[in-house]
């Protein structure tokens, strides 16, 4: 059950970048419930258009490339032309695979880091002139890896790692303007394409969860109600933040030990 009540973005603009599919186009629909015009973006334009026919409420899709500012400015400004100032800015665009050092090209390194980190730049470097001053709530989509190092993930961890830093630097930057940037950092959450990958099982799924504190993974309807928090006057007071939304999965393995 949702702490936030019906209405509560009425008159509000919210942009998803990657807002085509999982827990980004979760976080998209989410807004949208709550009285929120809603647009979504990502590389495919069919993708783009069924996502917002998939959210309804008039929300519309859009189709950029976050690698390229000027196409993703290009989107912000027709927002703009068309709804005003944008009151909720979220970049979850993301790019990952599994590979180790060794067997990991320049190219794939550098894939995942423009994707991640150069796209949330572009993101919200092309919506700072266009967004509600005092009053813009900007997230970005992190993950655990950028506190915790893994194997085989050297180029998300970099990525990530930028992407908190960013945060935190907008943060103090943009502040005097009454700008919030925060970042919102899922765990292991169900229903995803990075779950399906790393639990194809239920007996590695029932291994994975059992590790956690909570003893379960997230569901994206819970990623999606923690990104309405942080942008709502709850949070006013809150930016430059990490929003852990995980279970407590980044403590370690929670099993006991005797």
């Amino acid at each position: 059950m949702s702490a936030f009540r019906d209405g509560l973005f009425d008159g509000r603009t919210v942009f998803v970048a990657g807002g085509t599919s999982g827990i980004n186009l979760g976080i998209a629909r989410r807004f949208a419930e709550l009285g929120a015009y809603v647009a979504v973006a990502g590389r495919n334009p069919e993708k783009a258009r069924a996502a917002a026919e998939s959210i309804g409420r008039g929300a519309e899709g859009f189709s950029c490339d976050v690698r390229d500012y000027e196409a993703v400015r290009g989107v912000l400004e027709r927002i703009h032309s068309a709804r005003g100032p944008l009151d909720v800015v979220v970049s979850g665009a993301a790019g990952n695979f599994l590979a180790p050092v060794a067997g990991l090209s320049s190219n794939g390194f550098r894939t995942v880091v423009d994707i991640d980190l150069n796209g949330t730049f572009n993101v919200f470097k092309g919506c700072y002139d266009l967004v509600r001053k005092p009053g813009a709530s900007l997230i970005a989509i992190t993950a655990g890896q950028a506190v915790n190092p893994m194997p085989f993930q050297a180029h998300a961890c970099a990525a990530k790692a930028g992407v908190n830093q960013l945060v935190r630097v907008l943060a103090m930057e943009w502040g005097p303007e009454g700008i919030r940037v925060n970042g919102l950092s899922p765990g292991p959450i169900a229903g995803t394409e990075g779950m399906a990958r790393l639990a194809p099982t239920r007996e590695i799924a029932d291994a994975l969860a059992s590790r956690i504190p909570l003893r379960r993974f997230g569901e994206i309807s819970e990623v999606a109600e923690s990104a309405v928090f942080l942008s709502t006057s709850s949070a006013a007071y809150i930016t430059g933040t990490i929003l852990d939304c995980e279970g407590g999965s980044q403590l370690g393995d929670s099993r006991p030990r005797l």
